[in-house]
């Protein structure tokens, strides 16, 4: 594979718009920090997004194999419509050594500064890609047939248009992070790509990781080693190449290098949809007011450690950002705005930084003689356009109880946002359930509760209970006390979203029909005794199966058996939908937000 073939894999040229992920909760490169800007951008990976986004670390989550997980996020500009191109890929990774760290320092490069001089093993530090991974990202040569405008970007695969000099965040590869389908070896899965043109689907399933091998240069021995000890001044110094006749010349002591094929994944192709539509300069919910989301059912890729990212390329329509090159380096734009390419380079349509434009010209017997008007425009070619990107913290991938029928849905039950009101919280958002709606099938579908929060948000944010706190908990909710104003209750709906009160457990209406120990746990956040009545004394997080760990902690959906006259007029048992509606009494603030929400079992 030689360069020539590598940069049509030069995909998203990616203007100024944030990603965040609301659940699974996208730290945007929190740890634990007590502010409402985060401490450090570079921790583990380069965002590009605001300072304000992002949750502080709680406890890692867990999800079963096979159990259906409601991705969302919020992006701050447009996507699945006409005025820009937009790519959003979601990824996943797992091995033993990712971890959320003690501290908000960036790992350091070099095992020379790490704890017993292993930066791998350095558990203090937070780390997704590990050092290896970077170093060889560091001493490839970069992909040179990509567009960079008119940035000076450096030699190897960690510059790019977008960070030509280099900028080092945790162990990301920044070539990698900027293009897709990256033709080198990665260490992310994909699942799933929105974009805008879905007419590539067929491409990128062909080309993900999941299903197409990668190669890579394998190093003669000692030749990394002495990269390392030329610096960054190496001069004519070969770096590691990037397809094979370069790699096969490379020597070193007399040993040539080897051009390796790595293996797929060895996982299906991912999902390839249309982009879910949003609104331009709005970081805020999609179509029908609701947050954009994605069900991503749990890969069979049981692991302890495990990170998710979303990332987010956008560009404008100014060039072709699919047939755009390393020849179109600091070239007119002339062919985007459909002129000859004289009159444009009269007219100073270049796409470079911030040029001058003449839009108007004064012109005497057919002679322009002067260019009487200018305009700046104010353009970054580092920006137009650009990738951001989210990234959880560390969750586990657990397997299925044995107890649970294989073909038996699960699905998680999780709680999205922050304490603080929507002006402290933003870009993260309010407490909600996450789904607020979820519709399951009677005695077949499976409800794993579970959510985390931290114990770090800024100390004068809005919010009931310990300051700095984030708490939820499930009860059901009340039935409305006035029929007037729209009561739908009837016998087979417990709750109602007009009510504000946990209904009375004494009554027998169990949640979902649960034993009473396991519903309190549901509404105490697992801690029945002590000075709970505002949740302090529960932890930050709340995981059903380890409170109660029959089915793993897993609620079935259960219809309830009523006796009905049939058309013959004898009795017969069937079975009635079930609806639920809860809240979680601490972050009920009736000025800025309701968490409220709805079970439905549906008799299918």
């Amino acid at each position: 594979m030689g360069l020539k073939v590598l940069a049509l894999f030069s995909v998203i040229c990616v203007v100024y718009g944030d990603v965040y992920m609301q659940n699974m909760r996208g730290s945007n490169n929190r740890l634990d920090g007590a502010n409402r800007n985060r401490r450090n951008a570079n921790r583990l990976f380069d965002s590009q997004n605001n300072d304000r986004g992002g949750y502080n670390v709680g406890r890692g989550m867990e999800y079963y194999v096979g159990s259906k997980l409601r991705l969302e996020w919020t992006n701050q500009h447009s996507c699945g419509e006409v005025n820009n191109n937009c790519e959003i890929i979601v990824q996943y990774m797992c091995h033993d050594l990712i971890r959320d760290g003690s501290t908000t320092k960036t790992i350091p490069e070099h095992n020379k500064n790490c704890f017993k001089k292993d930066c791998n093993h350095d558990y203090e530090y937070g780390m997704h890609e590990n050092n290896t991974y970077y170093q060889e990202c560091k001493y490839t040569e970069r992909n040179k047939g990509l567009f960079t405008a008119d940035q000076k970007v450096r030699r190897t695969a960690k510059t790019t248009r977008q960070n030509p000099n280099g900028k080092r965040r945790g162990y990301e590869c920044p070539e990698e992070r900027d293009y897709y389908p990256y033709w080198r070896p990665s260490p992310w899965k994909d699942v799933v790509i929105m974009t805008n043109n879905v007419s590539r689907c067929d491409y990128y399933k062909k080309e993900s990781q999941n299903v197409k091998s990668r190669f890579r240069c394998v190093l003669p021995p000692g030749y990394m080693e002495y990269l390392k000890s030329r610096g960054d001044n190496r001069g004519g110094t070969q770096y590691i190449p990037i397809n094979q006749a370069d790699c096969e010349k490379l020597t070193h002591d007399g040993v040539s290098g080897r051009w390796v094929e790595e293996p797929a994944h060895g996982i299906p192709s991912p999902a390839c949809i249309k982009s879910k539509k949003s609104r331009d300069n709005h970081n805020g919910n999609g179509k029908g007011g609701e947050t954009n989301s994605y069900d991503w059912f749990i890969p069979n890729d049981i692991h302890a450690q495990c990170v998710l990212r979303m990332r987010y390329n956008i560009s404008t329509n100014d060039f072709e950002n699919w047939d755009t090159f390393a020849i179109d380096n600091e070239a007119p734009v002339y062919k985007n705005f459909g002129m000859h390419e004289t009159t444009a380079e009269e007219h100073g349509y270049e796409f470079k930084n911030n040029p001058v434009v003449h839009p108007f010209r004064v012109m005497e017997n057919g002679q322009n003689i002067a260019k009487a008007f200018k305009l700046r425009l104010a353009i970054n070619t580092a920006q137009f356009a650009r990738t951001f990107q989210d990234r959880s913290h560390a969750f586990s991938i657990l397997a299925r109880p044995t107890s649970i029928p294989v073909d038996a849905e699960i699905h998680n039950l999780n709680v999205r946002g922050k304490r603080g009101n929507i002006v402290q919280t933003y870009p993260a958002t309010e407490y909600d359930f996450v789904p607020t709606n979820l519709t399951l099938k009677c005695d077949e579908s499976y409800v794993h509760f579970q959510w985390t929060g931290s114990n770090s948000n800024p100390g004068n944010n809005d919010g009931q209970g310990r300051a700095q706190t984030d708490r939820s908990n499930v009860c059901l909710l009340d039935k409305n006390k006035y029929p007037k104003a729209g009561d739908y209750h009837d016998e087979n709906k417990y709750g109602h979203y007009g009510s504000s009160y946990p209904s009375d457990m004494r009554k027998g209406e169990n949640f979902m029909g649960l034993d009473d120990e396991s519903e309190q746990k549901l509404c105490t956040s697992g801690t029945v005794n002590g000075d709970n009545v505002e949740l302090d004394d529960a932890g930050v997080y709340y995981n059903h199966r380890h409170h109660s760990p029959k089915d793993g902690g897993l609620v079935k959906c259960r219809c309830e058996a009523k006796t009905k006259l049939s058309a013959d007029g004898t009795e017969i048992e069937v079975k009635v939908n079930g609806v639920w509606y809860y809240l979680c009494t601490r972050n009920n603030n009736f000025t800025n937000r309701s968490q409220k929400a709805k079970i439905v079992c549906e008799n299918v």
